[in-house]
């Protein structure tokens, strides 16, 4: 037996994935969700986090392996990146001390913590490389479109092998393969620029007013229990707040909007949210499509599997999307698929052969 966990230390959201492994398939599965915001927590208390959530997941289970990916060397709570690797890579270390570890690269490769100290670039903020690799092993050409609480990773596949063009945040911004928009965490404000609102548009403020989670709630895409992170005023996560926070995006409040005002308001956001990710799908996708003999299908992944990423895939015209549930064996993954994904791929390298997910 193998037991491998996989960790994605986000700037916003720390997950974990357990994996043991018999005669070449998967007997156990756990995954646990912690949000953790770095810009406002003490960096050190980072430590703790990891120590409690292996608590959670593994207990006194013997591990095999420690794989790691991150994303939070991004976070402002650093100066560098450089910094922010080499931090939360010594967290790693002392809280898993005499056991394995290895670090996801932007390559798919799997690296000791001291080569990646070495060259922090290429193990910042690869997480995308492990869902894709993942998404890999089942269909041999394809586009993931994984939508996060905070951004959207869109990953090329090409014969059965990830090939993304872009390897840093950077020139995944640049190509259409990163796209800044997210289920819960992203301010509306960078979403429109104006609204349609009695007849006229209206230029909306650019303070932090409210963020997607409030429109996905107000429309019904997301359960209260869903919005997991904190909201833009700090009050509660109830359609009642998410809508007085919407008013204000337009420096109004509920007794100046009617409520079928402000849910057009978040149609608008909604729609115009579908068609920046819609982009991105095009943008990658188009470069696919011209050498492609069959119809490329687009995965979908992530909290905003359904209600964005599918949507900006219709919008797309893709003809073919496949839903990731459809490969996993339990829907969680989806919430998770770098974790998951990465300690997939951590345990296929330490058996050398292939894993079964379902029967």
């Amino acid at each position: 037996m193998v037991t491998v966990l996989g960790w994605d230390i986000g700037g916003a959201n720390t997950k974990a994935a357990l994996i043991k492994t018999k005669d070449g398939k998967i007997v156990d599965f756990q995954t646990v969700i912690e949000y953790f915001p770095f810009w406002k927590r003490n960096t050190n208390q980072l430590c703790d986090l990891l120590t409690k959530i292996r608590r959670e997941i593994s207990g006194s289970t013997k591990l095999d392996c420690v794989a790691v990916t991150m994303t939070a060397e991004l976070s402002d709570a650093y100066n560098t990146k450089r910094e922010g690797v080499s931090h939360i890579l010594h967290c790693v270390a002392k809280i898993f001390t005499g056991l394995p570890i290895v670090v996801l690269s932007v390559d798919g490769n799997l690296l000791t913590t001291t080569a990646a100290k070495l060259d922090p670039r290429i193990v910042a903020s690869a997480n995308w490389a492990a869902t894709g690799w993942m998404v890999s092993q089942y269909i041999r050409d394809g586009v993931v479109v994984d939508v996060g609480s905070t951004s959207t990773s869109i990953i090329p596949i090409v014969n059965g092998k990830v090939a993304a063009a872009g390897k840093t945040d950077l020139d995944k911004l640049a190509n259409g393969e990163l796209v800044y928009t997210g289920s819960l965490r992203t301010n509306v404000a960078t979403v429109v620029s104006s609204v349609t609102l009695r007849g006229c548009r209206v230029r909306v403020s650019s303070e932090l007013f409210a963020q997607s989670g409030d429109v996905h709630l107000i429309l019904g895409n997301i359960k209260e229990a869903e919005y997991t992170c904190e909201t833009a005023d700090g009050r509660g996560k109830t359609r009642y707040y998410a809508l007085a926070r919407l008013a204000r995006l337009v420096c109004a409040d509920t007794d100046m909007l009617a409520e079928k005002e402000i849910i057009k308001i978040a149609r608008y956001i909604y729609s115009a949210q579908v068609a920046k990710i819609a982009a991105g799908i095009t943008q990658v996708y188009s470069k696919l499509k011209e050498n492609a003999k069959n119809t490329i299908p687009v995965v979908t992944t992530g909290l905003g599997k359904d209600f964005l990423a599918k949507k900006a895939a219709e919008k797309a015209k893709i003809k073919k999307i496949i839903d990731i549930d459809e490969f996993m064996p339990v829907s969680a993954a989806a919430m998770l698929s770098p974790a998951v994904g990465l300690a997939f791929m951590a345990a296929v390298k330490l058996k050398g052969e292939k894993l079964i997910w379902k029967q």
